[in-house]
Formats: C-alpha cells, structure tokens, sequence
C-alpha cells in the first residue's frame, strides 16, 4: 500500500510542471498555500511530499508577476516555520522549507528578476533566519550539521555586510575553542569555506583571522584526522580563487603548505625499484597472502588531492608566484622520473579497466610531446601493453585509438633503430588494425603505418637491418584498403598517404602502374594523389616512373587551369620536384605547355600561388634540357606578366623574392638580352596612362629586381649599371623625377649586395642629392648611402658617422642613413667593431638628450634596432635607461615608448619580461588622466577642450592588453584592476573600447580578481550603456555611442560568464536592466 502510495504521489509530482503553467494565478496561490500548510503542520511523512511538490512549482512558475505573488504568500509562513524553536529531528523539514526560499532565487529563466525580488522581501528577516541556523553547527547530528551548513551558505550571498560579519565571528570562535569535538570542527572549517565560496570577494576582510587557524589546524591535525587537512586545504582553495588581493600576504605561507602536503602520505614505502617488469599477466599474481596491508582504506590521497587543487588555485590566481615553485627545468626533472612513470604506467596496462587503460596511453602521449625520445630505453616494456591494447577481443575503439596514436607518436620521435629489435611483435597488431571495421581506428593505422614504414627502413644505405620480411604484409594491408570502393573518406586519404610513402622508402618496382591506376578511381581525392605522388617523386630510390610518367605531366598540366586552389598550390609544388628529379624524361614540349599555363596564375591576386608558379619557372629554365623555344615561352608568355605583378603596391616577402630569382634565372638561362631586361625593368617605373604613377612600394621592388639582375650577369654588367645611374643622379640633380628616385634605390640595393667602392667618390655623389628640394629624393638619398654603407661597413660607416659630426644641416638625413646601416646589418649579419659600437652608443645618448623631439624619437627607434643585434658590449640596463628616459620626456615622446614596448612584447616578450617589474609601474601611470595635459581653446562662439593625453592613454591600455596576452605571468591582475582599469572604464570614447577589451580578457584569464573587485567595475559601465547623445547629434555620434554600448555589453557578458559572478547583486540588476532595455538589445545580440 504504502509502495502504491509513492507511485501515485510521484505521478502527481510529474503532472505538476505542465499544469503550473496552464492554470490561472490565483489557482497556483492556492496549490502552493496549501502545500505550505502541510509542508508547516502535517505529518512527518507528508512534509517532504509537500516539500518536493513545494518546489516542483516553484521552479516551473511561468511568469515574473506569478513567481512575485507565491513569493509574497508563502515567505512569511516559510520563515516563520524556520525561525520556530528548532528540534533536531525536525532540521530536515526546516531545510526543505529554506530551501524553498533559497529555490526563488534561482528558478526558470526569471532568475535575474525574481533575485532582486527575493532581496527585497527577506532582506528584513536575514537576522532571525541566520540566528536560528547557527546553532545548528553543534549539534551531534551530522546529517543536521550538513544541512545547516547548506541553508547558510544559501543565505549568506543575500547578507549584508555586517551579518556577515556576525557569521564569520561566531564560526572562527568555535574554531578557536579547542575543546570543541573534531567532528564540529571538521563541520566548522567547511562552513568557512562554504561561506567564501558563497560570497567571493566580501569575504576578504575576514582573512586575517581565518587564514592562520586553518593553517594551524592543517599542521598539528591529528596523524588520523585527514578530512580536518583536506577540508582546511579546501577552504584555503577557495581563498585563493575569491579573494585574490586580500590573501596576497599569506601566498608564502599557503605556498609552503600546499608542496608539503603535495607529497602526503603517512604509508608510503618506497617499493618503486622492485621488479615489476614482470611481463606475464598470471592470474597468480592476485592470489598473494590476504593479510599483506592494504590501503583500499586510506584516504590520504584526499589531503594530496586538495593540496594539488590548492597550488593550482594559487597559481592560477598569482601567476607571477610560477617561478617560486622550481628552481630547475621542469622538463629536467620530468626526464629523471621517466623510469617510474613508464613502471607505474606498465602496471596501470594490465588492469581490467578499459578507462585506467585509455588514461594511461593518454599519459604516455604527452610525456613523448613534453619529451621527444624519452622511452628509447623501455620500448621493449611498453610493446606488451600496445599488443594487448590492439589485439585484445574486450579492447574498445577508444582504447585502440589511443594505442596507436601514442605507438605513432612515439614511432615518429624516436631514432628507428630504437624499435629493431621489437618491431615484429609491434608491426603485427598495427597491421592487424589497418583491416579494422571502425573506421577511425582503421585511419589511425594507417598513420601508424606511415611511421613504420620510415623506421623499417630509414635511409636507402645498408643499414643492417632486413626490412623485406615487413614490406609485403604492409604493402598487402594498404592495397586491400585502397582497392576497396566502401571506405570512409579519411580512410581513403590516409591509405592514398600511407601508399606514398611505402613507394618512397620501400618498393623499387612492380607498384607503380597498380597505384597510379587509382588516380583515376579516387578523382574526389585529387589533391591528396598528388601530394602522395610529389612524394614518391622525391624518394631517393629514384623510382623509374617512365610507365606514368607522361600521364602524370598531362594530368598536372590540366589540374592548373581547375578553380580549386588547394589542387593548384599541390600540382605546382609536385611538378617542381618531378622536373628537378626526373626532368631528363620530360620532353621540351611539355615544359612549353606548363610555361602556358603558368603565366595565367602569376598576378596580384593570389600572391601566394605567383610565387609558386614563378618558382617552377625558376627551374624549368635551370634545367640544362630544357630547349631554347622554352626560353622563348618564358619570355613571351611569362615575362610580360612579370612586369605588371612588379608595378603592384601589394608585392611583398615570398611572392617578391621569387620575382628577383625569376629575373635572375632568365640571365642564367642566356635566353634573354641582360641590356633588353634592365630596359624593360626601369621602363616600369615610367607612369603609364593606364595605371598612373607607380606606387612607392613599387619602387623598391624594381629596385631589388634590378640588383638581383645586375649581380646574375656578373661584374661587367654590374659595373655599366652603376655607372649609368650615377650618370642619371649628376644630370637629373634638380628635377623630382621617378628616374632619379629609382637610380638611387637601385645604387642602394646593389651596393647592399656587392662592394662599390671601386666607384670612386660614390658617397659623395649619392649625398649630393640631400641638397634637392623633393623629400622624395633627399629620403631615397639616405636609403641609398645607407644601404651601399652595408657592402663595404670599414670604409662608409666612419663617413657617414664623420659627416654626422660636422654636417648639422645634414644632421637628420645622415642619422636616417645610419639606421639603415644598423637595420640592414640585422637582416644581413655584417658586423660592427667595438669603435664603431661605441661610436654609435655615444652618438644615440647625445640625441637621447636633445631638445628637439625628432632626433628623440629617432635615437629611441634606433635603440631598439640595434638592441635586436645582441652585441655583447651593448647591455640590456642600457635599454632600460632608454626606455626610462622616453617615458618621462614630453608625451609624443612616451606614446613612441610605449609603442615601442607594445611591439616587443607583442614579438619578443622574453626581451622584456625581466624590465616588466620596473616598467610597469611607469606603463599604468601612463593611463592616468593628467589635468595639466588638458587644455582649453578659445574659438570665438565657444571654447573647446583639448586633451593632449587621450593618445597616450589609449596608447597605453592597448600596450597593457597586448601585455595580458604574452607576460601574463609577469603582471599582477589585481594591482591594475583597481585604479587604472577602473579609470578607464569611465574614460573617453577612444579609451573606454580597448578597456573593454582589457577587461572580457581578464574575466576569462583572470576571473578570480575581477570577482575580488566587481562592485566597483559596474558603475562605470551602468553609465556607458544608459548614455545617449544629445538629441540634435550627427551620425556619426550616434553610431559611436552604439559602437561603444556594444563594447560595454561584450564587457558584462563576459563577467557575466564568470562562475559565482551571480553572487554579485549589482551586477544582476545592471545585467537585467541591459537585458531589458531596448536600444542595447537592437544593438547585441544577448544570447551570444
């Protein structure tokens, strides 16, 4: 009966939820009274049927103004039910009734709304609800104790400050009291911690008197008490996580506790070198003697747990505490206990659970990641477990997968003759899995199979080793899986991959015709044939390919006309290894036609693919087979195309070098006249009536063409050039002509390249051209001197260091012409002797102190080029007193540092990371506003506010976000929340976007000091999404304020995301009142 009474009440409890939301509200008031009647004054074992219904309506109330009525009618009997005389036998009942009200907060999707109206009607009886409840963490009862340790950390997030307080004080008594029970104890520390974990950061002011006790209790707890170090270990966890300003002066102390406690165990017996290599999987083993000690009852592992949770809530709140907990190379020390890791592992490979095994692959696979040929020496320990893994009938897919990743993994780290004299019993099941129904496990095999391949025979020499025996099964197990028409698309391309490279290493002869016959079935699968066949195409077998060769050439050629991209880029790069390997059986006609089809790909609309198509052109005119009419073909087809990619503003790094190969390659071929290239090349630079004047960057590219062009055809040619250009600087000296602009890039990039100091008097002729009244030319000038500098450093450098000291008028154009010699000399290698360091060095700090900004700037930018040098005699405090002396000259001046530092750390962190200590100090007294860089101008009508700063600011915000991304480790998230961020957040328009973006980074990098401050950041962003301009604004204005509302609500979407940010009430109202105003919700999208 009894049993037939709880089916009925449970089917009634199902139909609750749908008739909640289909019945009036006043019905609902009515079902929920009465409940409540119950729930306070019915039989003990109708309470908790009335509680369970209680709170099934609770969480499916369909509306806001429903969700307000039960609340108003059912709360003060609730309350009054709780803050009754309290029974023990009766704190279950209560607590379903506080968990009903505790229920409201968090129910449906009213859970914004429906907290600040739980707020509002208990905030008065917070007091009597938490008087009533605190006894309760005495008494003997555990299951009360653990109740009411729930009800008040419910409670507590809806505290005032000064219950909370009262809350706080009372349990750190108890914990003082050392006649308290241990169990209550135990109860107590649990509560300190579910009261931090409760309300977050408010909790702070309270760690001063928690903190010690809890370490306290941690080192003199009882040798059996280790739930007391566990739960304390736990409290100080969440500490870390919620108050990470607040417990910054006990980081130390915590620090200590977690790496003692790390290593906790009261059993431990160091039994690591006992022989358990045993490979034998006897059934024996487990029939030891019953009465050997056991630790299935030790729970000192929970203490090491906690303690692991602990340091990585320390470091994952302190990052700058990382390098506090080694003093070697992590990796070096990972590396000596390989040998127990690989034992311990073994032993986890012959247990019977399929998961214990999946783990321990898993472990294995990133210890080959972390450490590259670290098992070389227990390959034989681990074959075992790989062939039990593979071969076992209980073995999941899973567990297979993992298996052979890891065996593919390992296969590929280590040197092949590590797995010799295993590799029978490792090939045999890898074999076996390549003919697997499931289809991950059948293409992770064949990848396998790829590795085994490379370590059955690693190089074409006799190795010593008879890989012959392995070839056929391998080849055999491939060709059943390419043959086969039902396979999955990975499957397919992992065996077309796998078959290359048996062809590559391998086979000699008797598999070409069969494989290439499947080029023309696996038509779907182009692109993956033809990286398979470049391959193959490369081996140092030297295959003979005479079979398919011409069908191979006449299918690539096509395959460059098809629109797919990914298939061009393949054909282009394996018809350049087939002419470099086996370009003697290729006719002349065939070049011909690929020279065709190459012009059309060479433009500036895919860079990338140019570069690859002029490449090939490369090599088929440094092929020596290759006939005249190929040359012929190049010049007419190719060349032309050439010449307009070269007039392209967009030409740049690979595209722009295989350019210069390309020009340097047709001298070589003796195809073409050098006299008729260099006409053509600086005929470029000519305007046209068609596409104008050529772009600067243009310029410099036919520039490095024509030095290219001049070096290929040797000294002679190289010599006439130069004579012709200095020809055109002495009779074009006044004219701001594109001819003598591009005589003097080219003088510059030739001599970079070759010594002109045969050319007498060069220097002189070159600096003439400071004189003209163009700042195109007097820039192209020292661009010039400073480049033919780099080709002959002893002789020009002094020149130009002397013309630095006595020429003032020429002063900035000369110092130009020096940063050219120190940024060549980067890209280049040359090098500098001591004198002309120090020389340099002196030089820069003299400008350092100038008065003009220009020559500041200058010296600065040099600074930093000529640090990338490491010169030995250049110090690093040198640029720490540089970069000093920029942020504390004029503004300009500290937006260029800051620039500055923004670049390094953005490309080379590690240079900085070591100043950042000192820098950033600096850096966020950049982000401060300054009133004396505010000004006011006068217009006449009106008056207009100018600040000088705001570049500065936004200069360093943007400084400090790229900072977050590369030192995170080095900056304290919680010294830079409070003030400078926060000041940010209620700055100007320009400044408040990347503060944004500062702080949805922090929220997701940081939570734990957002959390700490979160009150305090909701203000500044209330007002940015309640602004609005003015009614009469312009455009732009308004899509500014919109631009800078969505930025404001990315912003507290992220905080928003931040777990326990819920605990925040002010971010819930700001949240609601963003979620329920219409100009932001038509201007972001909430749900993403």
């Amino acid at each position: 009966m009894v049993v037939f009474s709880l089916y009925c009440f449970s089917i009634v409890n199902f139909s609750l939820a749908p008739l909640v939301k289909k019945i009036h509200e006043q019905q609902v008031l009515e079902m929920t009274n009465k409940l409540c009647d119950k729930l306070l004054n019915g039989k003990e074992q109708n309470r908790d049927i009335a509680s369970i219904a209680l709170k099934t309506i609770v969480a499916e109330v369909p509306t806001l103004s429903v969700a307000k009525s039960v609340l108003v009618s059912i709360s003060p009997k609730l309350i009054r039910g709780i803050t009754l005389q309290i029974k023990t036998f009766m704190i279950i009942s209560v607590s379903n009734e506080f968990d009903l009200l505790v229920r409201f907060r968090f129910s449906s999707s009213l859970w914004v709304n429906s907290s600040l109206i739980f707020e509002l009607i208990l905030s008065d009886d917070h007091e009597v609800l938490l008087g009533s409840l605190l006894p309760q963490l005495n008494t003997n009862q555990a299951s009360v104790r653990k109740k009411a340790v729930s009800c008040i950390a419910s409670l507590a997030s809806s505290l005032s400050d000064d219950l909370l307080a009262k809350a706080t004080v009372e349990v750190v008594q108890l914990l003082k009291t050392k006649s308290t029970k241990s169990e209550i104890t135990r109860t107590n520390i649990q509560m300190i911690g579910a009261l931090s974990r409760a309300v977050g950061y408010r909790f702070g002011p309270h760690l001063g008197d928690t903190v010690p006790i809890l370490i306290n209790y941690c080192n003199n707890a009882s040798e059996n008490d280790e739930e007391l170090r566990e739960y304390s270990l736990q409290a100080l966890e969440s500490f870390l996580l919620r108050c990470p300003r607040d417990i910054s002066s006990y980081c130390d102390q915590i620090l200590h506790l977690t790496l003692e406690f790390l290593s906790h165990d009261p059993n431990f017996t160091d039994n690591m070198e006992e022989d358990t290599d045993d490979e034998s999987y006897a059934e024996e083993e487990d029939d030891e003697s019953a009465n050997e000690y056991t630790d299935d009852e030790d729970v000192s592992w929970k203490v090491r747990r906690a303690a692991a949770k602990c340091l990585a809530a320390l470091i994952v709140s302190r990052p700058e505490m990382l390098s506090r907990l080694y003093t070697m190379s992590p990796r070096y020390l990972l590396k000596q206990e390989v040998p127990k890791i690989v034992r311990s592992v073994n032993k986890q490979l012959r247990e019977k659970s399929i998961k214990t095994k999946v783990g321990a692959f898993s472990v294995l696979k990133e210890l080959v990641v972390v450490l590259p040929d670290c098992l070389a020496d227990h390959i034989g320990s681990l074959t075992p477990g790989i062939e039990k893994a593979l071969c076992d009938k209980s073995s999941t897919s899973n567990l297979k997968i993992e298996a052979l990743v890891f065996t593919r993994l390992v296969l590929a780290s280590h040197a092949p003759s590590v797995f010799h004299p295993y590799i029978k019993a490792i090939s045999a099941p890898i074999i076996s899995a390549v003919g697997e129904r499931y289809y991950k496990v059948t293409a992770e095999a064949l990848r396998v199979c790829g590795e085994l391949v490379r370590v059955v025979r690693p190089n074409i020499e006799d190795y010593g080793f008879d890989f012959k025996p392995f070839v056929h099964p391998i080849y055999t197990a491939i060709m059943s899986r390419l043959t086969n028409q039902d396979q999955d698309q990975e499957v397919k391309e992992c065996a077309i991959s796998c078959m290359g490279l048996v062809v590559f290493y391998i086979c000699r002869e008797g598999t070409h015709d069969k494989w290439w016959k499947l080029f023309f079935i696996y038509r779907t699968m182009q692109t993956v044939m033809i990286m398979a066949f470049a391959v193959i195409a490369a081996s140092p077998l030297h295959l003979d390919l005479s079979c398919v060769l011409e069908h191979v050439i006449s299918e690539l050629t096509a395959f460059l006309r098809k629109a797919n991209r990914a298939l061009r880029q393949a054909t282009l790069g394996t018809l350049n290894t087939l002419i470099v390997g086996y370009g003697d059986k290729i006719g002349s006609a065939a070049y011909e036609v690929i020279v065709v089809e190459l012009s059309t790909l060479i433009s500036d609309s895919d860079l990338h693919m140019a570069a690859l198509a002029l490449e090939l052109c490369c090599t088929l005119m440094a092929d020596s087979r290759s006939g005249p009419n190929v040359g012929l073909t190049v010049r007419n087809k190719v060349l032309p195309q050439a010449l307009t990619l070269i007039r392209s503003s967009l030409l740049q790094g690979q595209a722009l070098l295989a350019l210069q190969n390309f020009f340097g390659a047709l001298v070589y071929s003796a195809n073409t006249s050098f006299d008729v290239l260099l006409d053509s090349l600086l005929s470029t630079a000519k305007p046209s009536s068609q596409a104008g004047a050529v772009a600067k960057q243009a310029l410099f590219s036919i520039a490095q063409c024509v030095a290219v062009l001049c070096l290929a055809a040797g000294d002679q040619k190289c010599s006439s050039t130069v004579n012709m250009l200095t020809d055109i600087l002495k009779a074009d000296s006044s004219t701001n002509s594109a001819k003598q602009h591009l005589s003097l890039l080219c003088l510059g990039e030739i001599g970079r390249r070759k010594d002109l100091s045969s050319h007498d008097h060069i220097e002189n002729i070159v600096i003439e051209s400071f004189q003209s009244p163009f700042e195109e030319i007097k820039s192209a000038a020292s661009y010039a001197l400073g480049n033919i500098a780099v080709g002959n450093l002893p002789k020009y450098l002094p020149f130009i260091l002397d013309k630095i000291d006595n020429q003032q008028k020429k002063q900035y154009l000369l110092l130009h012409s020096l940063k050219e010699v120190i940024v060549r000399q980067s890209v280049d290698k040359a090098e500098f002797d001591d004198s002309s360091v120090e020389k340099i060095t002196n030089l820069l700090f003299n400008h350092c102190e100038s008065e003009k900004r220009v020559f500041v700037m200058w010296s600065l930018n040099v600074w930093g080029k000529l640090r990338l040098l490491n010169l030995e005699n250049l110090s690093l405090h040198l640029s720490y007193d540089i970069v000093v002396k920029a942020i504390q000259l004029v503004n300009h001046v500290r937006r260029a540092a800051v620039l500055a530092l923004s670049t390094a750390a953005h490309n080379k962190p590690n240079l900085i990371k070591g100043l950042l200590p000192e820098l950033l100090p600096l850096l966020y007294d950049q982000t401060v506003i300054k009133k004396e860089l505010i000004r006011t101008v006068d217009l006449g009508p009106f008056k207009h506010t100018v600040d000088d700063g705001l570049e500065l600011r936004k200069a360093a915000f943007e400084c400090v976000d790229t900072l977050l991304d590369s030192c995170l480790d080095q900056v304290n998230p919680s010294s830079f929340i409070v003030p400078y961020l926060l000041s940010g957040l209620d700055d100007h328009y320009d400044v408040k976007m990347p503060c944004h973006l500062i702080l949805s980074k922090l929220a997701d990098k940081c939570p734990s000091a957002v959390l700490a401050v979160l009150d305090s950041l909701v203000d500044p962003l209330q007002k940015t999404i309640n602004f609005r301009p003015k009614q009469d604004a312009v455009k732009q204005e308004v899509d500014r304020n919109e631009d800078m509302i969505r930025s404001a609500l990315r912003a507290i979407a992220s905080l928003n995301r931040i777990r326990l940010s819920l605990r925040c009430y002010v971010l819930l109202s700001l949240v609601g009142a963003a979620a329920a105003a219409a100009a932001p919700l038509a201007c972001y999208d909430w749900d993403h």
